[in-house]
């Protein structure tokens, strides 16, 4: 009973002191995630939650989007530069947002319509607020971090592997711009501590 006892309290002390470094932000070791990437957020296609440290490591693309936008066609882009560039550790990450007043659908509407319209395959998160107190944290960090808010639909961060260095690009560089695409692949370049 007293070994038991030992167990259960050292095993709770690990979990505690694993939980205190996460919530510090703390990036030592190979399994650490950067500050920013410390948000579960529901996936679009089954709102499941999806805890974004499991891109801990990668260089970070952040867009908010619509369906009814005139830079709604950049999903085009985007999945075609998820593609060019994922094996080297590049992961998009779409965020439908109303904020605009050009996504008004559902959830399950968006995401039919990103598939079948566009063919997007990079991870995509249920319809939010990305700017303003309502805004979703991860939308709340970046402002803080980059000094701007999203002004429009298919506003881009790009977020270092490690997490420190994040840019902000406005809806009119598309994801084929070439000082976008240099940007990606400096951070790919670019050694994380991950």
């Amino acid at each position: 009973m007293k070994y038991r006892f030992v167990l259960i309290f050292f095993s709770l002390l690990t979990s505690l002191s694993g939980a205190k470094a996460a919530s510090d932000g703390a990036t030592t070791g190979i399994d650490a995630c950067p500050r920013v990437l410390q948000h579960t957020v529901a996936r679009l296609q089954d709102e499941k939650p999806q805890n974004l440290c499991q891109y801990a490591g990668r260089v970070v693309v952040v867009v908010n989007t619509a369906s009814f936008c005139g830079f709604t066609s950049q999903y085009k882009g985007l999945e075609a530069l998820h593609a060019k560039y994922k094996d080297r550790g590049l992961v998009v990450l779409g965020f439908p947002s109303n904020d605009f007043s050009q996504e008004p659908e559902s959830n399950a509407k968006i995401a039919d319509f990103c598939e079948n319209t566009f063919g997007v395959k990079f991870p995509m998160f249920v319809k939010t607020t990305v700017r303003g107190k309502d805004a979703l944290p991860l939308y709340q960090q970046l402002a803080e971090q980059t000094g701007t808010t999203p002004k429009w639909n298919f506003y881009k961060y790009i977020i270092s592997r490690d997490g420190k260095d994040i840019k902000s690009y406005n809806s009119m560089t598309g994801p084929q711009d070439k000082s976008f695409v240099q940007e990606i692949e400096k951070q790919l370049a670019a050694k994380g501590t991950s």
